[in-house]
Order: C-alpha cells, then structure tokens, then sequence
C-alpha cells in the first residue's frame, strides 16, 4: 500500500511555520502549494482523477471573509473537490474557509479565543476515531463558523465555538493540533500588535509549558486518522466513508 499524497495548502501569509509544522505532523507525502501567493495545483482531470489523494488546507493571518483573488481561486477549487468526494481537512483558518466555501457562514467573534483549550466531541466521527471524549489543543481565532455548510454537522465545541466540523469526505477542525510550543508561544506573543492585553498574554505564555504540550499530543490524532480517511477512500476508490 503506498504512501498518501497530500496536497498542503498553505493559506499562511509570508515566513511561517505553517509547513514545517504540518510535514512534522502528517505521514504522507506532501507537496506544498502557498495558495496565499497564488501558487496552486493542476485542477482534477475531466474524468475527475486529480494527482493527491487528499488536501489539507492551513491557518492564516487574514480573514476569510475578505475576499482576495487567491481565496475565490481556492475556493473554487475546493468546491471542485469537495464534489468529487476528495477528502479535505481545513485546520483553523482552512476549517473556516472550507465551511464559507460550501456554504456556511464565518464571522467575527469580537474577541481571542488564545491558548490550551478543553474541547468536548460531540458526535462519532472517523475524525477522532481513539480520541477522547475531551481533549486539550491550542487555539487562537477571533472568527468563527456561525452557521454550518448543509448537510454539515458538528462533531466538537467548547463555550467558544463550533471546533469541527464534517460534510461528506469534507473535515474541519478550529484548533491548531500542528502546533509545537515554540509556534504556540511565538502566535501569542505576536498577538500584543493586535491589541490583545498584556495581562492575557502573558497569561497564555504561563501556560505554555512542556508538561501543557504534552497533555495537548492527543489532539494531533486528528492527522492519522484523516490519513486513513485518506487511504480508506483511495483504496476503495469510492467517494464516502462510514461514521
């Protein structure tokens, strides 16, 4: 059984750690495409083959609510695939842009969810296959998904937000299961130029200890278990998968 081909989509904007991150994380073969700055792959063939098993698609610094040329390119794309039953997994922003994409609704919270936070599951989901019924991730989002694409359902959240979501072979997830604790802290410590309170980050910095990370290694199951959605629908060469 070969290994998946993973097309990542880098939604980042300038020098991130957004690859580096997720190619630690995920047990594929990846090809990275920096959407943010108009890179992107061969469009899926007439006859709906396309070269990568599987998308994922990462954070950014925008909004996807502001509408750059790159993000409708994008967005027609994963409408593409999301048709022909490709399987995609958006993490933060990606979990965002994909639920705006197929037709939810993103908006503006009015504030930070930042740090290690406790997310309950609410629904049986291949996603989280092995995983706990609560877990710890880091998160930092001020947007977040209101209304869900249809036929969506949510399968976690917190007091906060919808934490993921599934429609079809379609995943998204708002917390950030790629982090390391250097990412986690350098993403903090940048939000004190957006206006964040000193008093909150540093705060946030406080809890982002070894032992914190640690406790957050369940949520990057998250990563084998999309691969094995992955390899379960290239395999069976059919576009659904069983809850």
């Amino acid at each position: 059984m070969s290994t998946p081909h993973i097309a990542l989509f880098d939604a980042s904007v300038g020098d991130t750690p957004a690859e580096r991150n997720f190619r630690r994380e995920l047990d594929a073969t990846v090809t990275t495409f920096k959407t943010s700055e108009g890179e992107f792959p061969e469009w899926p063939g007439a006859d709906g083959s396309w070269a990568y098993d599987g998308a994922v698609i990462s954070g950014s610094q925008t909004s996807v609510y502001e509408h750059e040329p790159w993000m409708a390119t994008l967005a027609e794309l994963v409408r593409d695939l999301h048709e022909l039953g490709v399987p995609m997994l958006g993490v933060c922003w990606g979990h965002q842009f994909l639920a705006q994409a197929l037709g939810g609704c993103v908006a503006d919270m009015g504030e930070y969810e930042l740090g290690y936070r406790r997310i309950e599951r609410y629904d049986e989901s291949p996603l989280f296959e092995g995983m706990p019924a609560e877990f710890v991730a880091f998160e930092t989002h001020s947007d977040e998904v209101l209304r869900l694409p249809p036929g969506g359902s949510e399968l976690a959240g917190n007091d906060q937000s919808c934490q993921a979501f599934a429609v079809g072979m379609t995943f998204g997830v708002q917390f950030h299961p790629e982090y390391d604790l250097e990412t986690a802290r350098m993403v903090t410590e940048r939000k004190r130029e957006e206006g964040v309170p000193d008093e909150r980050i540093d705060a946030v910095l406080a809890d982002a200890t070894p032992d914190r990370y640690a406790e957050a290694a369940a949520a990057t199951d998250v990563f084998d278990n999309f691969l094995a959605v992955v390899e379960r629908t290239r395999d069976q060469g059919i576009a659904t998968v069983e809850d």
